[in-house]
């Protein structure tokens, strides 16, 4: 078993600065992508909040068409 030493504490020390370095860089890369995806997330969201408020729109002009057209029963 080798003789435990300042070198050999000090060498083992920076292996363990440089990869806590290495993970803070993978942490960051990691943050990054988490928000690039939550940005599309949020758009998609608004594009399909756009589009259930085009179908209500064309729901109620074809509700108004078919009343005119006497299509459908008036309600009472």
């Amino acid at each position: 078993m080798p003789e435990v030493t300042n070198d050999l504490i000090y060498e083992v020390l920076k292996k363990v600065h440089e990869d806590g370095g290495r993970t803070r860089e993978e942490t960051r890369g990691i943050r990054q992508e988490l928000q690039a995806i939550r940005g599309h997330m949020l758009s998609m969201q608004h594009d399909i909040h756009n589009i259930y408020e085009r179908l209500d729109d064309h729901t109620r002009r074809l509700e108004r068409i078919e009343r005119r057209l006497e299509l459908t029963e008036s309600p009472a």
